[in-house]
């Protein structure tokens, strides 16, 4: 059911409070005064957009020690009209937090994410050497679940935690890679486009006409040919068959530079599902560097040269 017409709009993001999505959302701008919904999985996001109970959702979409978060990329390769408007980044870091009057010596067990779990193993071991671990929800719920429950001592759990929940923070920093970074994406209905800023990126999903050989380097020339980067490219199981899989790829530029809307026309007559995911501006601002060759200005060119052919004009 959809918002009433009057009431403010909402966003969707992987709560509760204090997660790194909800860092991400805090990004957003048009967020400010609006209604934040929080959900407990990227479906149940999805499910908010698709329904009219929120304009967008929060979704993270990869990380750059874990590399893609499959339920994202699942998602977005099968739930049709979905389309990434915006991209943010929040830097990654962990805490260890017990409730007050813990020492780290008193730990046994620690609550923590899978995720977390994995990215802060190496201090986790070295510290407390024969603790167990107890899988949990969300970074958030782990450490809001050390008022609930006597299972753990301490919890993996995101920075300023203890801006929301009464706990003691044991040891800061604990996060294997200090550079490690998650990038999310804000996901709409919205059909509309980004204006091109000259710093974008373009995200689509393909899929192989078939498995004879050579036909990802057939897929990946649409891009080389054309001068255009790709900054993310993962394979991911299409599910009908062993041995299938389709491709997230995202590419430098925007679906209105001539050279992605040439490249996928090319993509689009040699794959026989293309999903146009969105062109949106790059959370870095970092601007995209084109070789001369394949400036706007050279395909516009061409295109002019090949119709005063086709009209039976003198050649320039």
């Amino acid at each position: 059911m959809s918002a009433a017409p009057d009431s403010p709009p909402a966003y969707s993001y992987l709560g509760p409070v204090g997660t790194f999505t909800w860092e991400a959302l805090r990004q957003v701008p048009e967020a400010e005064g609006a209604v934040w919904r929080s959900v407990a999985n990227v479906g149940e996001a999805f499910d908010d957009v698709m329904t009219g109970r929120s304009v967008a959702a929060m979704i993270a979409i990869e990380n750059s020690v874990e590399g893609g978060v499959s339920a994202t990329q699942d998602a977005l390769a099968t739930i049709p009209g979905l389309r990434i408007i915006g991209e943010y980044l929040v830097p990654v870091n962990f805490v260890l937090v017990a409730r007050p009057g813990t020492r780290i010596e008193d730990v046994r067990v620690v609550s923590a994410h899978p995720v977390a779990y994995a990215q802060c193993r190496r201090f986790l071991e070295s510290a407390i050497p024969s603790h167990g671990h107890i899988p949990a929800a969300s970074n958030v719920a782990a450490a809001a679940g050390l008022l609930e429950s006597a299972l753990a001592e301490a919890a993996v759990a995101p920075p300023g935690i203890t801006e929301h929940h009464d706990l003691e923070v044991l040891a800061e920093s604990i996060g294997d890679n200090p550079n490690a970074v998650t990038r999310f994406v804000l996901v709409s209905r919205t059909l509309g486009l980004p204006e091109r800023t000259g710093a974008d990126k373009t995200s689509v999903i393909v899929e192989l006409p078939d498995n004879a050989p050579g036909r990802l380097l057939e897929m990946l020339e649409q891009f080389a040919t054309r001068g255009v980067n790709m900054s993310l490219i993962e394979s991911r199981p299409i599910g009908d068959a062993l041995g299938r899989y389709r491709f997230v790829i995202d590419l430098d530029g925007h679906v209105r530079d001539e050279r992605v809307a040439d490249a996928l026309l090319g993509l689009k007559r040699f794959s026989p599902n293309v999903m146009f995911l969105g062109s949106y501006p790059r959370a870095d601002q970092q601007q995209i560097e084109v070789v001369s060759q394949y400036g706007d200005d050279v395909f516009t060119d061409a295109r002019g040269w090949l119709r005063g052919i086709l009209s039976g004009e003198a050649p320039a």
